[in-house]
């Protein structure tokens, strides 16, 4: 974003997702007037955000594209996630076992 304050119409161009941009536009919309400064501020540090996380992607994306690593330290957490994957699975959610035993059984 320029220097340029932000506006209702520059906030929905930042948030992009059509989804999003029609919660902002509701939000902003059924706010009261005396929470309209809340919710455009709370809005325009979700844009703000949303920008930001952009362009670090891009960034990243650049990274990749020339085969180099991205600067900083990268923490692999790929085991806690398979151990929570493993959780869940014991847990009895969603188990691909129970799915494919019921499958054609109605």
């Amino acid at each position: 974003m320029s220097s340029e304050p932000w506006t209702i119409e520059s906030i929905r161009d930042a948030l992009a997702d059509p989804d999003l941009v029609q919660r902002f536009l509701s939000e902003i919309n059924r706010a009261p007037a005396h929470q309209l400064l809340t919710v455009f501020a709370k809005w325009e540090r979700i844009a703000k955000d949303t920008l930001a996380a952009v362009q670090r992607g891009r960034e990243l994306a650049a990274y990749e594209a020339r085969g180099e690593q991205p600067p900083g330290e990268w923490i692999d957490v790929t085991d806690r996630v398979l151990d929570e994957a493993r959780r869940i699975r014991a847990r009895g959610t969603a188990r691909p076992e129970h799915v494919a035993r019921t499958e054609g059984t109605s």
